[in-house]
């Protein structure tokens, strides 16, 4: 009977986050240093020269990881790459990344951002150069798709637009590049600021009105 019962419990325990939903959600914010939603022509004449460089954030609307409660709690990374992020012909790795975590998390919460971060971009977060602590600001306008703004103390800056017919130069322009992490929906858009200026990298960077955001969703 007692063998009964605890293999009941280990079936009920594999089922968990089937039958009572996500572990963790909420919204996510990508910018690169190349366009991603471009043509093969733009996209051939940017590669090699720039896109090795991206922040990321996530803002988690509910849930927890490795058993912590992170709601509404949001945390960022940004990437010097050694090469443009997502060609096939050449390795960004090994990757140098400097975390920007949510200075109201407390030292548990801390510690579950960073696991956090690091499983979603996976070798792009190997090499955490630096973490930094700050006040951040993340909010997504899911009334206008694509319009989203990420505020990481002074270090990290993000205001994007959604694409409109003025971004369509070519008139054969796609989503070249797929987001760098798992989504469980991500559309285009115009990063109308993206700026890093922080520690770590070697570098900052400060562009404007590119074609090289996503905005979009995540959920395990």
């Amino acid at each position: 009977m007692r063998k009964l019962f605890f293999s009941v419990l280990l079936i009920i325990l594999a089922l968990s986050p089937l039958v009572f939903g996500e572990q963790i959600r909420g919204d996510y914010l990508e910018t690169r240093s190349a366009d991603i939603y471009t043509g093969s022509c733009f996209a051939n004449g940017e590669v090699n020269l720039v896109g090795n460089q991206a922040i990321l954030a996530w803002h988690v609307e509910s849930g927890t990881w490795n058993g912590v409660p992170l709601d509404g709690l949001t945390v960022a990374a940004a990437v010097r790459a050694r090469a443009t992020l997502g060609d096939p012909y050449a390795s960004p790795y090994p990757a140098q990344a400097v975390l920007i975590v949510d200075e109201q998390a407390n030292d548990r919460q801390r510690a579950a951002l960073t696991a956090f971060a690091q499983h979603m971009a996976g070798e792009l977060l190997r090499n955490i150069e630096q973490v930094i602590y700050a006040p951040t600001e993340f909010a997504v306008n899911h009334e206008k798709n694509g319009a989203a703004m990420l505020r990481a103390g002074r270090f990290a800056t993000v205001h994007t637009r959604s694409l409109n017919e003025g971004d369509h130069l070519c008139g054969n322009e796609a989503t070249f590049y797929p987001p760098l992490t798992e989504t469980t929906h991500a559309m285009p858009a115009v990063a109308i600021t993206d700026s890093y200026r922080g520690p770590g990298l070697g570098t900052d960077w400060e562009l404007h009105g590119k074609r090289s955001a996503f905005v979009g969703t995540f959920a395990l």
